[in-house]
């Protein structure tokens, strides 16, 4: 089941890009969002926006690739909050 290998992904990696996940289990991005968002309610996944993935203001970054999800528990383990990616 694709929601399965969401949570699977992000599980594994910690942290990840809506783009990213996406491109992992090949499907649409408004799809993984939908699924993304199952473990958001179950308090599993929290959902960070960037504003600016590179600290430009430039707008060029896709919006799929500067909304993160991550996994919380992912978080508890490392003891410290992961850091944000930049845009490349």
């Amino acid at each position: 089941m694709i929601l399965q290998q969401v949570g699977d992904y992000l599980k594994q990696k910690g942290q990840a890009t809506l783009a990213d996940i996406a491109l992992h289990v090949d499907a649409d991005e408004s799809a993984v969002r939908g699924m993304l968002e199952r473990w958001v309610r179950k308090g599993l996944v929290e959902r960070r926006a960037l504003a600016s993935g590179c600290g430009s203001s430039c707008d060029k970054c896709a919006p799929a690739a500067t909304e993160l999800y991550v996994w919380k528990e992912f978080e508890k383990v490392m003891e410290q909050p992961l850091p944000f990616p930049t845009c490349k």
